[in-house]
């Protein structure tokens, strides 16, 4: 069990929230009146009491919301709690669905102190059952929900996708085949052929968001602006070659051309990352060779699973 210390809210983005001794929680939004409810992911912000106590202790004068924090938690190790967890609070029910954020513009804390908690020891969630919160009350964190979906991210590779100078049809067929699967899409969009944005993007869909497979779209070739499989092994932990094998195995049964894709398939932590070519039609015959397999990979992976052998 955990204790409520502190709940923060504030009108307008960008401004320090402010303390409440007591707040409503929106069913599938965040808390009433903050400027950060919506429909996204991150609709509340947690930050353990902790971590507060001992950044005070280095001597930051920092309060209850400076941080940009909606509930300040005593009591649990909240940065190693896994996505798709469970806390309830009276009626209220929250599922973790973010650890830690990126920090592009350093805040006043940082520019000060030369560093700052929120990015990482801060966790996001979104509001599953609405109700009222107030400061004292428990918290009980519950495993995540029995038979919950695999989750997946679709990335597509393509400058001019990405300029908006070409209508991007590998990333919808991708989603949606990958949806006919089972699988939850929480992300799904276009970045251009950059190196280090892709490292940046698989590196934190894989942290922070802890996606179980994320498949990308284009990028594989021989162009010199191709890169993602250098950005998808840049962002490994460990590599899992025979994914991209048997893709490009299976379409050199329909192509000798298919000996020139430079795709790769690794995992970063307990998230599988496989890169696709391009074209809609390459991106249906990969996915018809590799599908039906990666559930089992990623159960394992995750520990959802025993391994085969012996079977």
């Amino acid at each position: 069990m955990a204790t409520v210390r502190a709940i923060c809210i504030s009108e307008k983005r960008g401004t320090e929230k402010r303390y409440v001794p007591a707040a409503k929680l929106i069913e599938d939004f965040g808390i009433e009146n903050d400027a950060h409810g919506g429909k996204w992911h991150r609709q509340v912000s947690l930050l353990p009491y902790e971590k507060i106590e001992e950044f005070r202790e280095k001597g930051a004068d920092v309060t209850a919301g400076s941080f940009g924090e909606n509930l300040i938690v005593e009591g649990f190790d909240l940065k190693n709690i896994p996505v798709g967890s469970r806390m309830k609070t009276g009626n209220c029910l929250l599922e973790i669905t973010q650890i830690g954020k990126e920090c592009h513009n350093h805040c006043q804390i940082y520019q000060k102190m030369g560093d700052c908690i929120m990015p990482r020891e801060g966790i996001f969630a979104r509001v599953i059952k609405g109700g009222d919160i107030k400061t004292g009350d428990e918290i009980e964190l519950l495993p995540p929900e029995e038979g919950r979906r695999l989750t997946a991210a679709v990335i597509t590779l393509s400058d001019k996708g990405y300029r908006g100078e070409r209508e991007d049809k590998s990333g919808p067929l991708l989603a949606e085949e990958l949806k006919k699967a089972g699988y939850d899409i929480i992300e799904q969009f276009i970045l251009p052929d950059d190196e280090e944005m892709i490292t940046q993007n698989l590196i934190r869909l894989s942290d922070q968001r802890q996606v179980n497979l994320i498949m990308t779209t284009g990028g594989t070739g021989f162009s010199p602006r191709d890169c993602t499989p250098e950005a998808t092994l840049k962002a490994a932990t460990r590599n899992a070659p025979g994914i991209a094998e048997a893709i490009r195995a299976g379409s050199m049964q329909i192509t000798k051309r298919a000996m020139l894709s430079r795709e790769a398939s690794v995992i970063r932590n307990q998230t599988l990352i496989v890169n696709l070519p391009g074209s809609p039609k390459a991106v249906k015959e990969s996915l018809d060779i590799v599908l039906d397999q990666l559930e089992h990979g990623i159960k394992i992976l995750t520990g959802r699973d025993g391994e085969c052998a012996g079977k």
